[in-house]
């Protein structure tokens, strides 16, 4: 068996280790050549790892399939039901539940030297298993002062919460042949250019309730493909007994929540998904685990120990929870089991790392080597804080291995802008900075807000912009303040300029799309568990008379105009002005010469201002944020041809002149470069 403690300690003899492309590493980045010998270090501990699993465990294919053997299986030869499950500091184990009348004892459980303990019940005498599909089921452990208690199994992929009860109880899921849903559509390969739609499948309904993934199916999977996203991550899918967690207390992590339906339609939500060519990632939470007892993995086999550190690094105080002991064999193999399993059996696409901060110096590339050997199409994406080297760099290079990651400074930025500095006094060169401000050749995921940002406490950013006025005067009808016509104007300008200077891929929280009214508050005892902030007004997009049409039109626009021009791929950005007097900003990204003109002056238009350029010729103009279908005042003809002068501008070999109204952005396209 692999003491990995042992091997975290046993790295004397890793000067002598080849890692294949560190020498491209260090190429790429010079700054990191001291480091070379950690490098080397962390991955002799990955390898090392790697070769034991292969020759203790028959190697990561089979390791990772432990989802498949352990927890409560229905042998389909014999009808026989066995029972797997480890619990070292349990005394005894049995399983009970509505099949048997919910007796103690009767059917006890044996142990092995590894605390693996396993049971069997047999069939019944008419030939069919003796546990019915959804059927109530818990294990009963036995702890080491000889107390009995209940467990939810680990490894269950249904629990569900019993009427007038805030504890689940396990659910024996084994639906007949004709109730299991069957893949119509293959999953799409593994894309660049992610324009990613995050969302909650609970929250996407303009009533007061919990929504289901038949709704989301059916409603929301066209909305996101008509505004122009190409993935979609999921958040809360992994079970929380808590709804107001948002999802990352997770109590039962291979069972996709109950509170939306059945696991066959979450799988037809991403089937649907797969059938308009859209990537679907779920948000995986791997960092922490409730501390839940009755429903989740704390306390498990009645020791604090087990799944987690037995000491106080295994509680994480701020988010009130447990944290893993990624260095117990048996957890390895429950968390890799369970990023193969919504892989393999959900047909995800890939996922979004929580906390990853919290853990990065344990993985040791496991889990991408996991992804990328059974799973290489899939995507991987990181939140991470650090800002730690070669997070996403190869695991080749010595790098963890993720695609991406969340480019996090961003929404504290605007935040901060909103809340605390006038208009007047926002620095534009402290935008492009924190912009720009990331590891070159690691992937960035551009948000201007996401989730967090929508939750109570804090504020959207069409929250911060309108203020009271969100809700007195969004109307066409209603006067067109300067609070207002402040909101349409930045809230535009703020996420274009991130889209286009941000990173790689860009990010988008379901609502935000059109500037959605109000924060998110699940039902809790605090709100007298009201569901009225736990949703999201679609239908206020739909009504013709309120302006939040015009900021939906506007962020179908920006996906257009990507998907024709593709610059999140294109590694030719430049910022050629960013003046803090006229407070304009100049950006150059693509390979067909895009040119964004950005003026965040409160007041000041100007005529004839030259802007600078790398490409001679004509430029059109190919979205205005000024457009009166975007509610701006068509200050700017988007038939006019700006023709290049020869004239040096901000190191610029051309230039042309431009007229840019004040809280404005104009985006022109050359017509000399090659599509």
């Amino acid at each position: 068996m692999i003491n990995l403690q042992r091997v975290l300690e046993a790295t004397k003899d890793h000067a002598n280790v080849v890692v294949p492309e560190l020498d491209r590493l260090v190429k790429l980045d010079p700054y990191l050549a001291p480091y070379q010998d950690e490098i080397r270090r962390r991955y002799y501990i990955f390898q090392k790892l790697l070769k034991q699993l292969e020759s203790e465990e028959q190697g990561i294919d089979v390791f990772t399939s432990a989802y498949k053997h352990f927890g409560i299986h229905i042998n389909s030869q014999t009808n026989e039901i066995n029972i797997k499950e480890w619990a070292p500091g349990a005394k005894a184990m049995y399983i009970r539940g509505d099949f048997n009348n919910w007796q103690e004892k009767q059917y006890p459980f044996t142990r092995d030297q590894w605390g693996i303990w396993r049971g069997t019940i047999p069939h019944l005498p008419d030939g069919s298993p003796a546990i019915k599909h959804g059927q109530a089921i818990k294990l009963l452990l036995e702890t080491s002062d000889g107390e009995l208690v209940d467990r939810i199994c680990p490894w269950s992929c249904y629990v569900q919460r019993p009427e007038k009860s805030n504890v689940y109880h396990g659910v024996f899921y084994n639906p007949p042949e004709d109730q299991i849903y069957k893949f119509k559509y293959s999953q799409p390969k593994k894309r660049d250019r992610l324009k990613i739609y995050e969302a909650h499948v609970g929250i996407s309904s303009s009533k007061e309730e919990v929504s289901t993934y038949e709704n989301f199916r059916i409603n929301i999977i066209p909305h996101i493909v008509k505004q122009g996203y190409n993935t979609i991550q999921l958040m809360a899918i992994m079970e929380h007994s808590y709804y107001a967690s948002f999802g990352y207390q997770v109590t039962n992590f291979f069972a996709a929540s109950s509170r939306y339906s059945t696991p066959e339609e979450l799988k037809a939500l991403i089937d649907e998904a797969h059938k308009h060519g859209l990537t679907v990632i779920l948000d995986l939470v791997h960092s922490h685990s409730s501390k839940n007892v009755l429903d989740g993995l704390n306390m498990f086999d009645g020791t604090a120990g087990c799944f987690f550190h037995d000491s106080p690094r295994g509680y994480q105080t701020l988010w009130d929870s447990r944290c893993f002991n990624y260095l117990t064999r048996e957890v390895m193999r429950f968390l890799l089991s369970n990023i193969r399993y919504w892989l393999e059996e959900f047909k995800f696409d890939g996922f979004r790392f929580d906390g990853v901060s919290s853990m990065l110096y344990h993985s040791h590339g496991l889990a991408h080597h996991v992804i990328q050997t059974l799973f290489p199409e899939s995507i991987t994406i990181a939140e991470e804080v650090s800002g730690m080297p070669t997070l996403c760099r190869p695991l080749a290079e010595g790098g963890a291995g993720f695609d991406y990651r969340l480019a996090m400074a961003i929404p504290d930025l605007w935040i901060k802008f909103l809340r605390d500095i006038r208009d007047e006094d926002w620095q534009i060169g402290h935008i492009t900075w924190t912009l720009t401000n990331r590891r070159w050749s690691e992937k960035n995921v551009a948000y201007a807000e996401s989730h967090d940002q929508a939750l109570v406490g804090d504020k959207t950013i069409a929250h911060w912009l309108f203020n009271e006025q969100i809700y007195s005067h969004m109307s066409v009808f209603a006067e067109r303040t300067p609070v207002v016509e402040r909101g349409l104007a930045l809230h535009k300008m703020i996420r274009l300029v991130t889209y286009i200077l941000g990173g790689e891929a860009w990010l988008n929280f379901e609502g935000n799309e059109f500037g959605h009214p109000e924060w998110l508050d699940f039902p809790r005892e605090g709100n007298n568990e009201s569901y009225k902030y736990a949703r999201r007004l679609f239908y206020l997009f739909e009504d013709d008379t309120l302006r939040y049409k015009y900021l939906k039109a506007w962020d179908k626009a920006m996906n257009d105009l990507e998907e024709e021009y593709k610059w999140l791929t294109a590694t030719n950005a430049f910022v050629s002005r960013k003046n803090e007097g006229d407070k304009v900003i100049v950006i150059e990204r693509g390979d067909r010469n895009l040119m964004f003109i950005f003026n965040f002056h409160v007041s000041n238009s100007y005529t004839d201002y030259r802007i600078g350029c790398g490409q001679s010729g004509k430029y059109k103009v190919v979205l205005d944020s000024d457009a009166k279908s975007f509610d701006g005042h068509g200050r700017i003809n988007d038939q006019q041809i700006f023709v290049a002068d020869n004239i040096m501008w901000d190191d610029r070999p051309f230039s042309f002149q431009i007229y840019t109204p004040c809280q404005t952005v104009l985006i022109l396209a050359s017509l000399e470069a090659k599509n």
